[in-house]
């Protein structure tokens, strides 16, 4: 009998720490996350969506019109002191910058006032500024737009988790507050992620189309003091 009892003990305490050990932890995936977000998560995502699309290409667009030929005004100032003014158009033509467009114009009007030339050339580079920035709009409205959308969303989960527990009743868990508050949680985070990065974005493409200007101000000024040079 003591040894009869003594395999009962230990069944039973096996029993009891098996139904004691925790259930495995359930895991959600990034996709699972944002499914509950609710449908504020689609406007947030069509932002993101959009910045990333106009981050990458004003990107590229922007590197290459900061892109120069260190020669090229050396070259400029050798044809129009040599009197080869249809060479310095065709190199204008074929240098694919803002810098070039400008210098071209400033080109097309040799023999005016030096102010005429000088107002062509600031118009051209208005234009020219303007082409850059196209879709940086867009971009700061993710930026502000998202954490907006993601507070939209914090507001509507927490009504949906209000409404949910009025009508549990006596019910009432957690599992029926659940998709209330997963709402809210995972909109305002993903509406706080998409902003940031919009705006480090904006900020960043900003900074680069000023570098581009820069440059464009010093070869009209280099353009300028050309014209002024004896021959």
């Amino acid at each position: 009998m003591g040894f009869l009892s003594i395999i009962l003990d230990a069944t039973t305490a096996i029993d009891q720490s098996v139904s004691l050990t925790p259930a495995p932890e359930a895991k959600m995936n990034l996709f699972d996350l944002t499914l509950k977000g609710g449908i504020v998560m689609i406007p947030i995502g069509l932002l993101s969506i959009i910045a990333i699309f106009i981050f990458f290409e004003r990107y590229f667009v922007i590197r290459k019109a900061g892109k120069e030929d260190k020669n090229f005004m050396s070259r400029i100032r050798n044809y129009i002191h040599g009197g080869k003014i249809d060479s310095a158009l065709d190199l204008c033509k074929t240098t694919d910058t803002p810098s070039a467009r400008m210098i071209e114009k400033g080109i097309t009007r040799l023999g005016r006032p030096m102010g005429d030339v000088l107002v062509a050339i600031e118009n051209v580079g208005n234009i020219e500024i303007s082409r850059l920035e196209k879709g940086f709009p867009l971009v700061a409205t993710a930026a502000a737009a998202a954490p907006m959308l993601g507070f939209l969303g914090t507001v509507t989960g927490m009504v949906r988790a209000f409404f949910d527990m009025s009508n549990a009743g006596a019910a009432l868990d957690m599992s029926v507050l659940s998709k209330g508050i997963y709402e809210a949680l995972v909109t305002t985070v993903a509406g706080l992620i998409v902003g940031i990065i919009a705006l480090f974005a904006y900020n960043y493409l900003v900074s680069m189309v000023n570098n581009v200007v820069n440059k464009m101000e010093a070869r009209t000024m280099d353009f300028m003091d050309l014209l002024n040079e004896p021959i």
